[in-house]
C-alpha cells in the first residue's frame, strides 16, 4: 500500500486520531485522577504557581489533542459511511456511538471547560499580582471541573465502543430510530448534568470523587452494551 494512496492517507488520519487521543485522554486522566486530588492538599500559595503555570500549558495541549481527535475521527467515520454498508454491521453502530460520546466530550473541552478555566486562570494571575479576587472564579472552576469529570465519565464507554467496533461483535438493533433516540436521551441526561447539575446533588456527588465518576463510566458502558443485547 503507496502510503499517498487513497488507503494510505487514511492511514495517516488514523495515526493522527491515536496520537491525538492518546494526548486528550492522557491529560484528561491526569487532570481527573492525579492533578485534582493533589490541589485539594496544596495550600493557596502552591496552588496558585500551579495554576497560573502549569495549567495553562497543560490545557493547550489538552484542547488541540481534543480538536485534532474530534476532527481526524469524523473523517474517518466519513470514510466509511462513504463506503456503503456502515449500518450492515455492528462496526459502524458502535464507531458511531462512541464517536457521539467523543464529540460531547471535544464541545465540553472546548466550550464548558476551557472557557471556565481561563476564569480560574486569570484570576490567579491577578491574585498573584496582588490584585482583588474575581467571585466568579470559583463557580467557573467549579463548572470546569464538573464538565471534566463528565468527559472522564464518557470516555471509558467512548473507548469501549470505539474498540468494539473492530474487535467485539455486537448485535445489530432491530429498530435504528428508537436505538438511537434512547441513547441520545441518555448522553443528553449525563450532559445536562455537565452544565446545570447544583452542588450537593446525588449526580454531581457522584462526580465529586474519582472513585464515583469511574463507577459511573463503567455503569454507563454497561447501560449501552445491555440497550444492544435488549434491540437485537
Amino acid at each position: 500500500m503507496a502510503l499517498m494512496s487513497g488507503d494510505g492517507v487514511m492511514f495517516l488520519v488514523r495515526w493522527i486520531h491515536f496520537l491525538a487521543g492518546i494526548t486528550w485522554i492522557g491529560l484528561l486522566y491526569y487532570f481527573n485522577l492525579v492533578q485534582t486530588p493533589f490541589v485539594g492538599e496544596t495550600q493557596p500559595a502552591e496552588r496558585g504557581a500551579l495554576v497560573s503555570k502549569l495549567v495553562p500549558r497543560a490545557l493547550w495541549w489538552f484542547r488541540w489533542g481534543a480538536m485534532f481527535t474530534f476532527l481526524s475521527g469524523w473523517l474517518i467515520i466519513l470514510d466509511r459511511m462513504g463506503r456503503g454498508g456502515f449500518f450492515a454491521g455492528s462496526y459502524g453502530w458502535a464507531i458511531l456511538l462512541g464517536g457521539l460520546l467523543g464529540s460531547i466530550m471535544w464541545a465540553n473541552v472546548w466550550f464548558v471547560i476551557w472557557p471556565k478555566q481561563k476564569i480560574v486562570i486569570q484570576n490567579a494571575l491577578d491574585t498573584g499580582a496582588g490584585k482583588p479576587a474575581n467571585p466568579a472564579a470559583a463557580p467557573a472552576g467549579a463548572r470546569a471541573g464538573l464538565a471534566s469529570r463528565t468527559n472522564t465519565l464518557f470516555s471509558i464507554p467512548m473507548l469501549f465502543f470505539m474498540g468494539a467496533a473492530s474487535h467485539l461483535t455486537l448485535r445489530v438493533p432491530r429498530s435504528g430510530a428508537t436505538f438511537w433516540i434512547v441513547a441520545l436521551i441518555i448522553m443528553a441526561a449525563v450532559e445536562i448534568n455537565a452544565l446545570a447539575g447544583k452542588p450537593g446533588t446525588a449526580t454531581t456527588k457522584m462526580l465529586a470523587t474519582v472513585k464515583g465518576t469511574l463507577w459511573a463510566g463503567f455503569i454507563l458502558a454497561a447501560v449501552f452494551y445491555l440497550w444492544f443485547e435488549v434491540m437485537r
